[in-house]
């Protein structure tokens, strides 16, 4: 197996991306992109209703991609041009921090995306719900973050402000959209395991809504990469101790595939109208 680039404390992850930008634009022939999309569980239909794809490449033909490890996401590249000429870089490839392969591999996607050119970066997911109120398949805005992975994309003394990390103006254009669209503060833990009624407990207490397993350091990478962030999670089930059955992944993705054709649909609209 090629060794990752990533792997190598010494490397630059920044000229990594930049070469994986340079892999994108040479097997996409696309040069540069203005929208970068990471599609999450139950979202990926998204993809097929933005508008014309003109390319679509196994990530792993990337300089520092890899292979998914988890079921759902598709693991390739995809570039997409709307009715309006926007260029969409849909990204079906995600590594999650529970996969072990460190900071570097989880947002290296979101770097990438950056050196194409891409200003935004929407990021989507399946979660967790805390509010009692919210029911399965209900997509919802991140409307910002508690990192509870104990790690950071940042290296060294980088500092960024994250104050508006879940762009308003984003989240306003999503709700002209679709009015009816509730937001929340999205919890990011490490994982694999779901999290306990003591933990969701505990994010309740703290401010969160919302709980799952990626995001919140791909959200902090794309900040420092200048990016404006829209995040969307859907509801794929009530958390523990919230829910009153057992957690399954296989609830998680069938509740992605029930929900899919309407929030993909929403989702396609949303980035038509930024």
């Amino acid at each position: 197996m090629t060794p990752n680039p990533l792997d190598d404390p010494a490397a630059d992850p920044f000229e990594i991306a930049r070469l994986a930008a340079d892999d994108v634009a040479r097997l996409t022939g696309v040069e540069h992109h203005d929208i970068a999309l990471t599609l999450g569980s139950g979202w990926g239909k998204a993809a097929e209703l933005l508008g014309e794809t003109t390319a679509t490449i196994p990530a792993a033909e990337v300089t520092g991609f890899s292979a998914p490890a988890l079921a759902g996401h598709p693991g390739t590249l995809r570039s997409v041009v709307t009715a309006t000429g926007v260029r969409v870089l849909v990204i079906g490839a995600r590594t999650h921090l529970y996969e072990g392969h460190g900071v570097r591999r989880v947002v290296h996607s979101v770097r990438t995306a950056a050196a194409t050119g891409a200003r935004i970066m929407v990021l989507t997911n399946g979660a967790g719900g805390i509010r009692e109120s919210w029911r399965p398949g209900q997509p919802v805005l991140i409307s910002d973050h508690l990192n509870l992975t104990a790690a950071s994309p940042l290296e060294g003394a980088s500092f960024v402000d994250l104050t508006d990390l879940y762009s308003s103006r984003l989240r306003e254009a999503a709700r002209r959209v679709d009015p009816t669209l509730d937001e929340g503060v999205y919890c990011q833990f490490r994982g694999p395991q779901y999290e306990t009624p003591a933990e969701v407990r505990m994010a309740r207490t703290l401010g969160g809504h919302i709980v799952g397993m990626s995001t919140a350091l791909e959200a902090i990478a794309a900040r420092q990469s200048g990016m404006e962030v829209l995040g969307f999670s859907l509801i794929t089930n009530l958390a523990a101790g919230i829910s009153p059955t057992a957690l399954s992944h296989e609830e998680v993705l069938e509740a992605g595939r029930t929900a899919e054709p309407v929030i993909s649909a929403l989702l396609a609209r949303v980035i038509g109208s930024l």
